[in-house]
């Protein structure tokens, strides 16, 4: 599909988030530069260590998910966790270690090269994005840490008891938050959404497997102090397994995904609506609840609810004309759309989705947020895409977001139809033919 501008005036925000990642880009290439040329010039200090660590952390960007499930943002978990432990390596089975930031940072670095060659040769390599935060939060890490254990204040003020293990946890909880707000920021440039509710569901994650990255990295720095490198390979086991586990729970919601896609294509192949409206309309509610600060499990509410707005066209003798239903009278948009939450509520979907469905032909005042996106989406790409012989006649993005700003005092809130254009005029997507 081609994007569809409607004019807009200059946009400062996204030129200053470009240029903070341009900058965040810069710093890690910056930091790796530096780090290969120390290492190379220096030699390797502690190679066996370096190559235990090495080893792991590509073992772990080789066994890395594809993609991140929703709600959670590491897809290497392994590898972020034998990093991490590193980077706030202070003694190994007993003797201090000396290898410092800029090794630090070269080892993790070599290793994801060489964990991401298969995936490379599959076309699926790790994001510019995941490579620049690993470097940046590993280096974050080391430089908080490292120093402390050069310089000899470590064992002086921490010692080797409970205060040193809390020591550890404390500075895996400011990386864990220093990698949160990277991503966000990072996100925020390439998508142009708030940043607000990026950050939030960022902190949402370290609840999940971010946790468990940040407690097994202090126990492998912990367990490798106290026992050596043969403390490794026991203490990744269990994080290994979680990773196995988060894999499978991903294929079963990709599933559940693809189920509710292939349920809103219905409408589209049984006739009663234009070719890709669901997933258009799907696609602008996510941007324009994004735009609204809905994070999380409300977007994918949202998105469902989207997907399967017009399933209740199913039950009608006659199609509506190109399936528009926001050309309909209020009555009988109404009564669509209680059909249709009659049969989401058969689906097995949240029991929110089918509210948003049932609601999306109620006045606005009465609407829950989701259930107001939906409703203006759903008339912007109805009005936008009818044709010559639907009711009001031809129409196009321009005249449609005129027709919803010109329905914001009962049907369409007007926060909802500023937001809808604020995205469009970042690129959205084009209305489909006319059927």
């Amino acid at each position: 599909m081609t994007a569809a501008h409607a004019p807009a005036g200059p946009h400062a925000g996204p030129a200053r988030s470009s240029l903070a990642l341009l900058a965040v880009h810069g710093a890690a290439l910056t930091l790796t530069g530096l780090g290969l040329w120390s290492t190379l010039w220096h030699g390797l200090t502690e190679p066996r260590n370096a190559l235990a660590f090495g080893v792991l952390v590509a073992i772990g960007e080789l066994v890395r998910r594809g993609a991140a499930l929703p709600g959670e943002r590491e897809p290497a978990p392994l590898g972020a966790a034998g990093a991490l432990a590193y980077a706030m390596l202070g003694q190994s089975a007993g003797r201090p270690v000396e290898h410092g930031v800029l090794q630090t940072v070269a080892v993790v670095v070599a290793a994801v090269l060489v964990g991401a060659v298969p995936h490379l040769a599959r076309g699926r390599g790790p994001a510019l994005d995941h490579v620049t935060r690993r470097v940046l939060t590993v280096a974050f890490a080391a430089v908080c840490f490292q120093p402390l254990v050069a310089s000899g204040e470590l064992g002086k003020r921490v010692g080797e008891g409970p205060y040193y293990a809390l020591l550890l946890l404390l500075l895996l909880i400011l990386t864990a938050l220093c990698d949160a707000v990277l991503a966000a920021l990072m996100l925020r440039a390439r998508t142009h959404h708030p940043y607000g509710p990026l950050l939030r569901d960022e902190l949402r994650a370290l609840i999940g497997i971010g946790s468990a990255v940040c407690a097994t990295g202090a126990v492998m720095a912990l367990g490798v102090a106290v026992a050596g490198l043969w403390a490794l390979p026991v203490f990744c086991v269990p994080l290994l397994l979680t990773q196995l586990s988060f894999r499978r729970y991903a294929a079963v919601r990709t599933t559940y995904g693809q189920t509710i896609a292939s349920l809103a294509r219905a409408t589209e192949i049984a006739g009663y609506t234009r070719h890709g409206h669901a997933h258009r309309v799907a696609e602008l509610s996510r941007a324009v609840g994004r735009e609204l600060g809905l994070s999380g499990a409300e977007l994918t509410v949202l998105e469902y609810a989207a997907l399967m707005h017009d399933i209740g066209q199913l039950s009608l003798v006659d199609p509506v004309p190109d399936g528009a239903t926001a050309l309909l009278p209020v009555a009988e948009q109404r009564r669509i759309a209680l059909l249709g939450g009659a049969v989401v509520r058969q689906t097995g979907v949240p029991t929110a989705v089918a509210v948003v469905v049932e609601r999306q032909a109620d006045p606005y005042r009465e609407q829950p947020l989701p259930a107001r996106i939906v409703r203006a989406v759903n008339a912007y790409d109805d009005f936008a895409g009818a044709g010559p012989g639907s009711p009001g006649g031809a129409t196009g993005p321009l005249s449609a977001l005129e027709r919803l700003r010109l329905g914001t005092g009962h049907d369409y809130q007007p926060e909802v139809v500023e937001s809808l254009a604020r995205v469009l005029s970042r690129g959205g997507l084009t209305p489909g033919p006319a059927g």
